[in-house]
This record gives structure tokens, sequence and C-alpha cells, in this order.
């Protein structure tokens, strides 16, 4: 079932793309649906920035240009997905691993773009996720006691090496009632490359994939749609 609604999510989504130039494209098993229904608009894309290896390879099975993001100016619309979202569309995103470069993507982009099925929208953020956080290796025992300092428990994820050779610890207990908070402190612990929390770059548009395999849209700017 939700192969289906990240498909017909999906398809919505491509209807963003008019006559631009350059996309970014997050990772994860959504994007991966989305990427095989991108190729549809191909002809309008000049070339996409990818914030993993593994979608890297999928567009480079549909022959589209990759581009390097320190030599481009700006990205229109970055689309991705996420572990969970909430209605004011603050992410917790790195089950994949690959936390750092969407962020560095989606802040890099005009209209961020988020498609998810309905299991992933909730109202708070952390009850059905542990907050990913990519470390220096050397600081791991500094970062998971600075953790314990604020009720958090963390765990290095196991068999776990990011595109950047760090090491992702997952965080659990984490009181998010007040995620722009959380995030701004986790990143300033020495050794934190960045967390899994994009609560000051959020979506701008979410799109649901619903159980009765409607779709719903949620646009905060009110960008055009079609």
């Amino acid at each position: 079932m939700f192969n289906k609604l990240k498909n017909i999510a999906s398809k919505i989504a491509i209807k963003y793309i008019k006559n631009t130039n350059i996309i970014g494209i997050g990772s994860g098993t959504t994007i991966s649906h989305f990427i095989d229904i991108l190729y549809t608009e191909k002809k309008n894309i000049k070339g996409v920035i990818s914030a993993s290896k593994n979608s890297t390879e999928k567009l480079k099975k549909y022959n589209f240009n990759i581009y390097e993001i320190n030599k481009i100016k700006k990205i229109g619309i970055y689309f991705d997905s996420a572990d969970e979202i909430n209605n004011k569309m603050q992410m917790i995103k790195g089950g994949g691993a690959a936390l750092t470069n969407e962020k560095i993507i989606s802040s890099f982009s005009n209209i961020f773009i988020c498609i998810i099925d309905q299991s992933k929208y909730v109202k708070q953020l952390g009850k059905l996720h542990p907050v990913p956080i990519e470390i220096i290796p050397l600081a791991k025992a500094f970062i998971i006691k600075q953790l314990l300092c604020i009720g958090a428990i963390a765990k290095p994820r196991i068999n776990t090496i990011t595109e950047h050779g760090n090491i992702i610890l997952d965080v659990y207990k984490l009181n998010l009632n007040n995620p722009i908070k959380i995030e701004k402190y986790i990143n300033n612990i020495p050794g934190v490359v960045t967390v899994g929390l994009f609560t000051q770059r959020c979506a701008d548009i979410v799109i649901i994939g619903k159980n009765d395999y409607t779709v719903s849209v949620i646009n905060k700017k009110n960008f055009q749609l079609y």
C-alpha cells in the first residue's frame, strides 16, 4: 500500500516542474519512486543535484545530468521525503544517513517540496523515530554525555558510515516540544556535523499520499501548483 501512496504523491509533485533549470533530489524509498516518475519530465530539466550515492546512481541510469552543488548559484526546487513531519512542516530526517547533504541542498533551494505517505504526518515529532545526528567519531563519547544532560539517550547506528566518513547517533527520549531550540542546542555541540531536525529550513510544500488513495497538498507560501 505504501508504495502506491508514494507513487500518487510523486505524480502530484512532478506537476511543480515547469521549465526548471536545475532541481535537487533527496534520498530514500519515496524519492526512488519519484525518480522513476521524474524521467517523464526530463526534457524540462537541465540537471540535478543529488543528496546521496543511491539517488545519483539511479539518476544516472535515466541519463540525467548530475551537477555538483559548488558549481551552481541556486537550486529552483528540492524534492525529498521525511521520516516524520508535523503541521508546521518541521521534520525529522536522516533514516538513510544522508541528512547532511539533504540539509545543505534544501538550504540552497528556493522551494522545498516534501513527498510523504500519510504515516509520516504526525502531531508531534519524535513519537515514531529517533533523531539522527551525524558526528565526527572522535567526539562520540563527549556528544553522548552532552545529550544525557538534556535527558536524551544516544546510540551509535551499527554498521553505518556516512558518505563523509562519519558515524550516526540515533537519539531517543528527546523532548521536542520546542524542536527549534533542540536543533540549535545539538548543532552547537562540538563534533556534531548536523542533526536530522529540519526546523529552521522547513518544507514549503508537503504532498501527502493518503490511505484512501487521495492526495493532500499543504502549501505554506501559496506557491503556484500548475
